[in-house]
């Protein structure tokens, strides 16, 4: 039998996406979810979109299409974590948030089951939960990867590529520059706790502040500070502003930097609602205003629209000690479909043996060549197509 590949949170979009890049690598997954109706949508969607011999819609990445999928009800975290204890798969993919709170039960049952641990964590607050988990990793001879999505390995791979054989910089700054069709739907409570909950527990300031590395230690940061207007290799002009996102570590640790800064293009940069962000983070200091935020959030309606350009970009400039400055592009297609196909590769490559022991990022963990399996292509020192 073939090893157990889990994707919990299976029905929503991250997971299809997911289900449909291992499909493509003729790895067949095992979709876990609470809503048995909703499992069985999900996995009757991706068997008639892998019947076609293009699953991704890019080209065979693998063996070619799998069986269908197979699903495994559980209602709680705490279900899911007996359901791994109990079957033992090979790999778990979380696609659960918000991560900070999923992320500590599943990876024990994880690492009590011998199982490998994938999640999409993109926050300061939950990669720290994967990342204090490496001693036990390694005692467990087990592979624990976050931030397996666009945002932290898009920006990590630029920084690996351009530090490859290159001393520790001065400073460095990574944008994230996402590309993102919407899908019709509510935007759920997992994603709203996410948005609402802050750092919690984050060193280096408070739970609603921003952060960024500063003499090497995370310190506070102004939430959207320091905007900046980026001319991206196509001309396309936005705006970035900082965020407290899992990039941020990702880049410090891949680059060894004292001086880092992560900035989003989704972040406001519009300066009448940067002179309210002081005041709408004091009012979620509060836990009954938070909990308010937290349910009308998850019930807000999205109406599908197409993603607003052809290209999602991650982006670094890096600053050394000798005048030296670097700067580099990571050009993907949908952002979605790179967030769906970075987990399947590395599930992958787990599978394959090509992993080690501990908690990693994505291309610390495999490299700058993870994010061309995915579909990336690098633009170093260029600013044209």
């Amino acid at each position: 039998m073939d090893p157990e590949v889990w994707i919990l949170g299976g029905t929503g979009r991250s997971a299809r996406a997911t289900a449909v890049e291992l499909l493509a690598r003729g790895i067949t997954p095992t979709l876990v979810g609470r809503d048995p109706d909703r499992l069985t949508w999900a996995a009757d969607r991706l068997a008639a979109e892998s019947a076609s011999p293009d699953p991704a819609g890019r080209g065979p990445a693998g063996s070619g299409p799998a069986g269908r999928c197979r699903t495994v009800l559980a209602g709680t975290p705490a279900a899911t974590a007996a359901a791994i204890r109990e079957r033992r798969p090979a790999v778990v993919i979380n696609t659960i948030g918000p991560f900070a709170d999923t992320a500590a039960p599943l990876i024990a049952a994880c690492l009590a089951a011998g199982s490998h641990y994938v999640d999409l964590a993109n926050d300061v607050a939950a990669v720290a939960v994967v990342l204090g988990r490496a001693d036990a990793a390694v005692a467990a001879g087990r592979t624990l990867v976050t931030g397996a999505g666009f945002g932290v390995t898009a920006t990590e791979s630029v920084v690996v590529k351009l530090c490859a054989d290159r001393p520790a910089p001065l400073d460095v700054r990574v944008d994230m520059i996402p590309s993102l069709a919407t899908e019709a739907g509510r935007l759920g409570d997992a994603l709203a706790g996410t948005l609402v909950e802050g750092l919690p527990g984050v060193e280096g300031g408070g739970r609603f502040q921003g952060r960024r590395y500063r003499a090497g230690r995370l310190a506070p940061a102004p939430l959207a500070g320091e905007p900046l207007e980026l001319t991206l290799p196509d001309g396309t002009r936005v705006t970035t502003a900082s965020m407290p996102l899992g990039e941020l570590v990702a880049a410090q640790r891949a680059s060894g930097a004292p001086a880092v800064l992560a900035a989003s293009a989704e972040a406001p940069s519009a300066p009448l609602i940067r002179a309210m962000l002081p005041l709408v983070t004091g009012l979620l200091r509060i836990s009954a205003v938070r909990a308010f935020a937290r349910r009308r959030l998850a019930a807000v309606e999205f109406k599908a629209k197409p993603r607003p350009r052809e290209h999602s970009w991650g982006h670094a400039r890096i600053r050394w000690s000798d005048g030296t400055v670097r700067e580099g592009w990571l050009r993907v297609g949908e952002a979605q479909a790179f967030t769906g196909a970075v987990p399947a590769e590395v599930t992958r490559r787990l599978l394959a043996g090509e992993g080690r022991p501990g908690a990693h990022f994505p291309a610390a963990l495999f490299g700058p060549s993870l994010a061309e399996s995915c579909g990336g292509t690098y633009l170093l020192d260029a600013h044209a197509v």
